[in-house]
C-alpha cells in the first residue's frame, strides 16, 4: 500500500458541510419559532440546502432536530478520561446538566419526547439515536472504571444510567426545577463517592 495520504473527495466534504448547515439551521429555527413553527421549507431556506436534499437524509423535521441535538450533546458533553471514576463521573454529570439547562435544548427535548409518544417509528429512532447514545457515552466511563478496579460497589451500570437519565428527564418533563450544579453534586456523591484513602496505623505506646 502507498504511504501517501488518501485525498478527501470534494463531494464528501461538501456533503458534510451541507449536513452541518442543515442541523444548525434546524436548531436555530426551533429556538426562534418553536417546534410547531419549524418546517422543512424553513430549514432549507436558512441552510441554503434544497428540500429534496433534506428529505433524502432525514424522513421528517423531528429527525433533523434529533440529529442536531445528538451532535450538540456529543460536542458539549465529552467523555472524560482522567483515570479516576469519581472525577470522570462528576465531569460527565456537570457538562450534561449544563447543556440541559439551556432553554433551547430544553424546549427541543420536550418537543421530541412528545413527538416520540405520538409517532411510534420516530419514537424508536429517538430511543436508539439519542437516548441510547447518551447511555452508551456514560457506559464508557463505567466500563473504564470497572476495568481499572475503581468502580465502587453499589447499583449496576444499567441502574446508574437509569438514575442519571431518569433524574434528567423527570426534571425536564415533570417539574420546573433546573438541572443545577447542586443536583449534579448530590448524584455524584451518591453514585461515585471518592475512594477512601488509606492511612498508616498509628502505633500506640504503653
Amino acid at each position: 500500500m502507498s504511504d501517501q495520504p488518501v485525498p478527501v473527495r470534494p463531494g464528501r466534504k461538501r456533503s458534510e458541510e451541507s449536513r452541518l448547515a442543515i442541523l444548525t439551521a434546524a436548531f436555530e429555527l426551533a429556538s426562534e419559532v418553536g417546534y410547531a413553527g419549524l418546517t422543512i421549507e424553513g430549514i432549507a431556506a436558512r441552510s441554503g440546502a434544497g428540500k429534496q436534499t433534506i428529505y433524502r437524509w432525514w424522513p421528517s423535521k423531528a429527525d433533523v432536530l434529533l440529529d442536531a441535538l445528538a451532535v450538540k450533546a456529543d460536542l458539549h458533553v465529552p467523555i472524560p478520561d482522567e483515570g479516576d471514576y469519581t472525577e470522570d463521573f462528576r465531569r460527565f454529570l456537570t457538562t450534561s446538566f449544563a447543556l440541559g439547562r439551556k432553554q433551547p435544548v430544553v424546549d427541543a427535548l420536550r418537543a421530541l419526547m412528545a413527538q416520540a409518544q405520538m409517532d411510534a417509528e420516530f419514537g424508536e429512532r429517538f430511543r436508539t439515536e439519542f437516548l441510547q447514545r447518551r447511555r452508551d457515552a456514560l457506559r464508557i466511563i463505567l466500563d473504564r472504571a470497572h476495568d481499572r478496579g475503581d468502580l465502587p460497589p453499589g447499583p449496576s451500570p444499567d441502574t446508574i444510567a437509569d438514575i442519571v437519565f431518569g433524574t434528567i428527564w423527570y426534571r425536564l418533563l415533570a417539574t420546573d426545577r433546573p438541572l443545577d450544579k447542586r443536583l449534579a453534586d448530590e448524584l455524584a456523591t451518591m453514585l461515585a463517592p471518592p475512594r477512601p484513602t488509606s492511612h498508616s496505623t498509628r502505633r500506640t505506646h504503653a
